[in-house]
């Protein structure tokens, strides 16, 4: 019998795990995606649109993207009619932008084409399947079938730490809740890590509401209108981006440990000594968590971070190497504004 793989709940709460990649910045993350709509609604382009927008690194529907190699698998399409699509959207070839008409369905060597070339673009960051029923195998539709089918593709998402979108359709009648609408039984939503349903406000409209859910992303409604000139849905405003008090936090620890270099005390004694590099306030009983959950991002700025169990309590460890400090990400900006706000 195999022995269960447990991890203790002080062990969990103290490793630096590596954080969720979003290649669509609070939309799309690494894992299995459901994109689905009406026949005909406008889903296709949108999948084109995500995939160019991240091959170039810009702002799809208004959201931030990740620029990285983008993999577009038109099962439905030719050649000659994805040239066509293009022209129409564009007419600067992405150079990290790939496609696909034929494919090998789930279970019966999808998979491995998908791990072939990921192994020859490294930088492979999503994989767009339009539609999910040229590449399924089963015929019967229930939750216990289609959960088991789809987990196959979510577990190459997660092993692989790409974003996997399948394009699908929903049903004809209409429904309170929009995920309901999702073609299939329940297993669909139920194994994927966020759901996309497009539906039109009336039908031949050109406006619709982009409806998000998922494990990793807050809920969502996007309001679209389909430019017909660009042959692109656009939002009708721009999505709204909280305070990150995470970045903060991150801003006053890197301020602080870049001029003292060492520190070692308590999470009470930190959030003390962060008062000298910032008017923010932070909560000891938070300082913890902040550090377990950035902790992978603090080593890209040369911040070594350890929590140790000592007697009488525990106690925080901070050491900065000027050598491993890459600032040329988006702390860079929190950090000016943090150093900058400083009295002399």
């Amino acid at each position: 019998m195999k022995k269960l793989d447990s991890k203790s709940c002080e062990e969990i709460m103290t490793t630096v795990y590596k954080p969720i990649e979003f290649v669509v910045d609070g939309l799309i993350s690494q894992g299995l995606y459901i994109l689905a709509g009406a026949p005909k609604v406008g889903k296709s382009w949108l999948a084109l649109d995500l995939c160019l927008s991240i091959a170039k690194g810009e702002k799809v529907i208004g959201y931030e993207t990740l620029c990285s190699t983008a993999l577009y698998l038109c099962l439905e399409d030719s050649f000659s009619r994805i040239q066509n699509r293009l022209y129409e959207i564009t007419d600067e070839p992405a150079d990290n932008l790939y496609f696909a008409v034929m494919a090998d369905s789930i279970g019966d060597g999808l998979e491995v084409q998908i791990e072939k070339f990921k192994s020859e673009h490294i930088d492979l960051k999503i994989v767009i399947i339009d539609t999910l029923q040229m590449v399924r195998n089963e015929n019967e539709s229930s939750y216990g079938s289609d959960y088991k089918e789809l987990s196959v593709l979510k577990s190459l998402a997660d092993r692989l730490e790409i974003a996997i979108v399948l394009v699908h359709h929903t049903r004809k009648c209409s429904d309170k809740d929009p995920f309901n609408m999702i073609s299939g039984s329940t297993g669909i939503s139920g194994c994927v890590d966020g759901s996309m349903v497009l539906i039109e406000t009336k039908r031949g409209s050109r406006k619709a509401v982009l409806h998000c859910v998922g494990r990793d992303i807050e809920n969502a409604e996007i309001n679209l209108q389909f430019d017909t000139d660009l042959k692109k849905w656009i939002a009708e405003d721009e999505p709204t981006i909280s305070k990150n008090k995470d970045n903060i936090f991150l801003a006053a620890v890197y301020v602080y440990i870049k001029k003292v270099i060492h520190f070692e005390g308590s999470a009470t004694e930190l959030v003390e000594q962060l008062k000298s590099v910032s008017d923010e306030q932070f909560f000891s009983n938070r300082v913890t968590r902040d550090l377990v959950q950035n902790g992978y991002t603090l080593k890209k700025y040369g911040v070594d971070f350890q929590y140790r169990r000592v007697h009488g309590g525990r106690k925080i460890i901070l050491h900065y190497d000027h050598e491993r400090d890459s600032s040329d990400s988006k702390i860079t900006a929190v950090v000016t504004v943090t150093e900058s706000s400083q009295s002399p």
